[in-house]
């Protein structure tokens, strides 16, 4: 009876604990916008761009350039002249030459992965600085709307008919069972 108990007590602990890495885990992933972290606000510099689309954009998602890790989203507000997603940027101060004509463009990590902002550089020889806006950017690619353009295409473009052509549905290409002469009966 007592080994049955702490046999149970001890599942039960092991479980409680797994279930709090679960939690802890998931508040590090970029896309559930909940950071842990300790200190202060990081050093670095903060800039803006406004998106027609953000997508499933979430504050925390990284910030890259070229693959690499340079930042994070910090805020994502609605900007009520423009009609447009304004996304606030933390840039670490380790890339501090990043030029003023630079494009962002809101990528996805894989076929189902997180969203984040990429950054292609410009070739200005001035730089991005704390309070800059990048001007030119890029929506993010919603895949419910690419599948609803392609289905729309699809059946639009394979419910047309000639109105030339046989009733079969071919071509117009002979197949060998097909005679010469359409007076002349098929073997």
């Amino acid at each position: 009876m007592r080994a049955t108990r702490s046999l149970e007590i001890g599942t039960g602990l092991f479980v409680i604990l797994g279930l709090l890495a679960l939690g802890f885990l998931t508040t590090q992933l970029p896309s559930s916008g909940l950071r842990l972290g300790f200190g202060g606000k990081a050093p670095g510099y903060d800039v803006t761009a406004e998106f027609d689309n953000i997508g499933d954009l979430k504050v925390g998602a990284p910030v890259r350039m070229a693959g690499v890790r340079i930042g994070d989203v910090t805020a994502i507000d609605f900007d009520n002249q423009s009609y447009r997603a304004d996304v606030h940027l933390h840039v670490y101060p380790q890339f501090s030459q990043i030029p003023e004509d630079s494009y962002a463009s809101i990528e996805t990590e894989g076929l189902l992965g997180g969203q984040y902002v990429g950054i292609s550089p410009g070739g200005m020889t001035t730089y991005l600085k704390n309070g800059s806006q990048i001007l030119q950017t890029q929506s993010a690619i919603v895949l419910e709307n690419l599948i609803n353009k392609f289905f729309a295409n699809f059946s639009s473009g394979g419910s047309s008919s000639s109105g030339g052509g046989d009733a079969g549905g071919s071509n117009g290409a002979k197949t060998p069972n097909q005679s010469q002469n359409p007076q002349e009966p098929h073997p």
